[in-house]
């Protein structure tokens, strides 16, 4: 290789000096928990993904969890996530009680196999939870038909179940803050939604994520105060409303969880919205050039942009046909040598201790294993140079050369 050794990482938070101002500016303010800067980064997010209302708190996760929560889900009830996926999407449901039933992907693809979603609900399924893989949203329009061809079997447990009539759709939307799907944006395709904002992700709070809902027939002030409740120990007033005159007494309604977002934490988000736009373009022009290669290397790709989609390109998948596990790991292990940092989206979660020890077993899940086994994540992130993006192609189109050559 003609080109000097860099050092790639593999996602770096994009942080500028309007970031630090913003954060030195809540910091100086002495208003550092949740406050004015959270409830506006609400607002904002809500406008952004267009939803009528949105609650930052301190993970996905936590998101997650509460969507269940406010659904009513816990012991005895069943949710299905897919196989393929990172584990806060099934420990989620698992925090409320219930039981995650993973379902195979689709061959070839990242996506939930949706026949093999309607074979497995059962009248315990309370809920489905799709995940968009590395910024594309899932196939939303199949999953509402799955569950309106089901609603004669369906039994609901809470009043948000019985207004919907039918399993909820609970979209994993980690990577997806920006993309859509036929005019539809991720947070507005599901009947609820939750979004990370963790340092590696398109848009970062240093830790955070959010939650937000499209119920036509919700009462969104009720709803967003029940999110307040289960966030805040069940504290019916956060700091901010008992900095009002003589509005000290608080009661707490409920003993239940610490999980909002800081006005620290909100500062750096109302800055990167700011700014996201821009980053999202970024990452579009560094896929269109990846792209590329691959499609002259004869290696498939995530399906960022489309004529039905487009993505928030949080991740690029690469999958080398022909390689299996030791040779995608020897491809990656180069192009570490060379200083750029790869990594793998996603070992499938049947596959981890946690979840082998509650009795799954990779095995049940061909697919997805897969569509592991050669897989490939590339550096995606806007602290990317034009050289950087370009020596990243040419390392990769060397060691991936040489693995073939090899083979």
């Amino acid at each position: 290789m003609s080109l000097r050794k860099k050092s790639i990482p593999f996602s770096p938070p994009d942080i500028t000096e309007a970031e630090i101002a913003e954060v030195a500016d809540a910091l100086r303010s002495g208003w550092i928990t949740t406050g004015p800067r959270t409830k506006e980064l609400e607002k904002r997010l809500a406008s952004f993904i267009g939803t009528e209302k949105t609650v930052c708190l301190n993970s996905a996760t936590a998101a997650e969890e509460l969507n269940l929560r406010v659904l009513g889900i816990g012991s005895g009830d069943e949710v299905i996530v897919p196989a393929y996926t990172y584990t806060a999407t099934a420990s989620a449901a698992i925090h409320v009680g219930a039981k995650p039933v993973f379902v195979d992907s689709a061959a070839g693809t990242w996506e939930m196999d949706y026949n093999a979603v309607a074979a497995a609900i059962t009248p315990h399924t309370k809920a489905i939870v799709p995940v968009d893989l590395g910024g594309v949203m899932c196939n939303y329009d199949k999953l509402y038909e799955i569950v309106s061809s089901k609603k004669a079997d369906f039994t609901p447990n809470s009043n948000i179940q019985e207004s919907l009539g039918r399993i909820a759709i609970v979209a994993d939307c980690a990577h997806s803050l920006g993309a859509s799907r036929k005019g539809v944006n991720a947070g507005q395709a599901a009947d609820f939604s939750s979004f990370s904002f963790h340092a590696v992700k398109n848009f970062t709070t240093a830790e955070g994520g959010a939650a937000t809902w499209n119920l036509p027939n919700a009462d969104s002030d009720e709803l967003y105060k029940q999110y307040q409740l289960l966030s805040l120990h069940g504290q019916n007033k956060d700091a901010l409303a008992k900095t009002k005159l003589g509005a000290w007494e608080y009661d707490i309604v409920g003993p239940w969880y610490k999980c909002n977002m800081t006005d620290v934490a909100a500062a750096i988000g109302l800055v990167q919205l700011d700014r996201y736009p821009s980053l999202l373009e970024r990452r579009k022009e560094i896929i269109t050039k990846y792209d590329a290669v691959n499609e002259e290397l004869g290696i498939t790709h995530l399906d960022h942009f489309d004529t039905d989609h487009k993505s928030s390109g949080h991740l690029y998948l690469a999958r080398v046909p022909g390689f299996d596990v030791p040779k995608r790991n020897q491809v990656i292990e180069l192009m570490a040598e060379r200083g750029v940092a790869c990594n793998v989206h996603y070992k499938p979660l049947p596959m981890m201790t946690a979840y082998k020890q509650l009795g799954w077993d990779i095995k049940n899940f061909p697919n997805a294993y897969a569509y592991y086994e050669n897989l490939v994540s590339l550096p995606l992130h806007t602290k990317l140079s034009n050289d950087d993006v370009e020596y990243v192609i040419e390392c990769w189109r060397e060691c991936v050369g040489i693995v073939r050559t090899a083979a």
